[in-house]
């Protein structure tokens, strides 16, 4: 199961917190998996080198994104060694992709809500770098804006990444 974490509503679709779920809409085309609705969730089920693969975006909002994960995975008769988890991470350049197999939430309040729902932090883990304010104060504003015309090639670049980062862990 893949999870790419974001704010549900389309004010939020291309916003910086959104990131994850943006790797997620270019991996939904790679497994040719279409986006239904279940439950407090939006899943896209696809194919990848002969296994299912589960697509899923929360329908929740980022900092209370753990227990409809775990629901998630309940559902999918899965556990934590069976998620790869998507996200935004501020404190990674615009475009730098990273790969962790475990840690802490790093500040993170969307990652601490999925560490607390499944109570570990053995979880697989890609982060897109969105960049830093020049503020700290400016960080919840940042995280919810969209990126600029001139971030869009790196970011791409970034989304590609993180997809073949997700299926190389895939198999």
């Amino acid at each position: 199961m893949v999870v790419g974490l974001g704010n549900p509503g389309p004010e939020y679709q291309d916003t910086r917190h959104n990131v994850g779920q943006r790797v997620l809409d270019v991996l939904a085309k790679t497994v040719r998996g279409s986006w239904r609705r279940d439950g407090a969730t939006i899943v896209a089920r696809g194919r990848w080198r002969g296994e299912e693969v589960r697509l899923v975006k929360p329908l929740a909002f980022m900092n209370e994104s753990g227990p409809v994960v775990a629901t998630a995975l309940r559902r999918a008769e899965a556990g934590p060694a069976d998620l790869i988890l998507v996200y935004d991470d501020i404190d990674l350049p615009l475009g730098t992709v990273r790969l962790r197999m475990k840690g802490s939430h790093g500040g993170h309040n969307g990652v601490r809500s999925v560490i607390d729902a499944l109570g570990t932090q053995e979880i697989k883990r890609i982060k897109v770098g969105i960049g830093r304010p020049d503020h700290k104060g400016d960080v919840p504003d940042h995280v919810l804006t969209s990126f600029e015309r001139d971030e869009l090639p790196a970011v791409d670049a970034a989304v590609a990444e993180a997809v073949d980062k997700v299926l190389t862990l895939l198999g």
